[in-house]
């Protein structure tokens, strides 16, 4: 096989998105850890190569642990309220030198483009400024926060010239008062608002995990916003930002690992991603079939048909039933399919497939629900099956092994004896 094989197939496999993804306004959020990780100079140079194919870039750093650092070095005194800085005024002046080096340092990292590549003589535009209207924080439970603020107001449509203008926008963790006090407000909470303000397509947020887990320790590739509890929650926790911008209409939002060379490109390039996904809505729906799904399916269920898995079914017959059929769609992908063709009282479920890549998730599962609730709604008394291959798999969900006898008149004419499928059936009432 060529050595390139897996290269090419990436490439292919990521051209519609390379395509969606043009001319979308997304919010990346770079935390201090971010920065200061080895995995940085990698991050930048994605982040530089979603410039040069069309993407709108906003990007919003955080300081944390360097203005720590700094304030230990120069034994100087803070406190954290509810994992909040209050910035004194002594120590503002600190937390500005902070945040300022910080800002130098990416925007001279983004004028370096990309080493050796064929656009690396290209400009990059960046341009920060006075974004952020802030606003002080104020007293919470007594304690005066002095100079750390929160957003109060984001200056979109000067940010949208900038991006019209192909630059990136790049801003820090401040904000000022129309009287000309200076803020130092929560990093996450600034990309948040930004995101939010901007109407941004995503908001994808660098954290030390590559996402969120379950109790089984497995990665969650998507969660939506009723999935989320705040409760319990950190103020400052990255997925308190993500739940906040998607209920706020940010399509989708992101959170991923900044120390995974790569996970940027994964995130948004394929189809499955390297962190989790948090949306208003699923990007993986269950519905009724139409035209415009059959080539989808035939590409899902031909390898089955080669197998003698499935019977080999034409364009022309999928077209002509394709109302009979439940899909699940995962980001413009058929990834399975199922079948219900009713006989008299009764209901053949045919056609369930799945991709190879997204078994053992229960997607079939959720097809022979769907399947059932529908023959539920046609009044219909029980399911059957003909199968040669899967009759643990239906077992397993309530059907029962039956004598050909049991089939319908009308279903006993089209056996096709050359299979001697078994007939297993699940009855749909009490």
């Amino acid at each position: 096989m060529n050595d390139n094989y897996q290269h090419v197939k990436w490439f292919r496999d990521s051209s519609p998105y390379i395509n969606a993804h043009r001319g979308k306004i997304f919010v990346i959020y770079i935390s201090g850890d971010a920065i200061e990780h080895h995995n940085f100079a990698n991050i930048i140079a994605d982040i530089v190569l979603l410039n040069s194919l069309g993407v709108k870039l906003i990007l919003v750093h955080g300081a944390t642990p360097q203005i720590n650092t700094y304030l230990a070095d120069q034994s100087i005194k803070y406190t954290n309220l509810s994992e909040v800085r209050i910035t004194s005024p002594e120590i503002l002046p600190a937390v500005l030198q902070v945040i300022g080096k910080i800002k130098i340092d990416l925007e001279a990292a983004l004028s370096k483009g990309v080493i050796n590549a064929p656009l690396h003589a290209a400009d990059i535009n960046v341009s920060s400024g006075n974004y952020i209207k802030a606003k002080p924080l104020g007293i919470i439970e007594g304690v005066d926060f002095h100079n750390t603020g929160t957003v109060r107001k984001v200056n979109t449509q000067l940010m949208r010239k900038q991006l019209e203008q192909q630059a990136v926008i790049l801003i820090s963790p401040t904000g000022y008062s129309p009287s000309g006090e200076i803020f130092n407000i929560v990093s996450g909470e600034v990309a948040c608002e930004v995101a939010c303000a901007i109407k941004a397509d995503k908001l994808i947020l660098f954290g030390a995990n590559k996402g969120i887990f379950d109790q089984q320790s497995q990665l969650i590739n998507e969660l939506q916003v009723t999935d989320i509890n705040p409760a319990g929650l950190s103020p400052v926790d990255p997925l308190i930002f993500a739940r906040r911008a998607c209920l706020s209409g940010v399509a989708r939002s992101h959170l991923i690992s900044f120390s995974q060379d790569g996970a940027l490109l994964e995130e948004l390039f394929t189809r499955d991603g390297a962190g989790t996904q948090v949306s208003q809505l699923s990007y993986e729906q269950i519905r009724i079939a139409n035209v415009d799904d059959v080539a989808g399916i035939i590409e899902l269920i031909q390898p089955l048909e080669q197998q003698g898995v499935l019977v080999k079914r034409s364009r022309e017959l999928i077209e002509s039933e394709i109302s009979q059929f439940v899909v699940i769609e995962r980001d413009g992908m058929i990834i399975s399919c199922g079948a219900l063709y009713p006989f008299e009282r009764q209901a053949e479920l045919a056609c369930l497939a799945t991709h190879p890549d997204y078994r053992h998730k229960k997607r079939g599962d959720k097809i022979l629900r769907a399947l059932e609730q529908k023959a539920k709604q046609l009044a219909l008394q029980r399911l059957f099956v003909l199968t040669t291959h899967t009759a643990h798999w239906f077992t397993e969900r309530g059907f029962k092994q039956s004598d050909l006898a049991q089939l319908p008149e009308s279903r006993v004419s089209l056996y096709n004896y050359q299979r001697n499928s078994k007939l297993f059936i699940k009855p749909l009432t009490e």
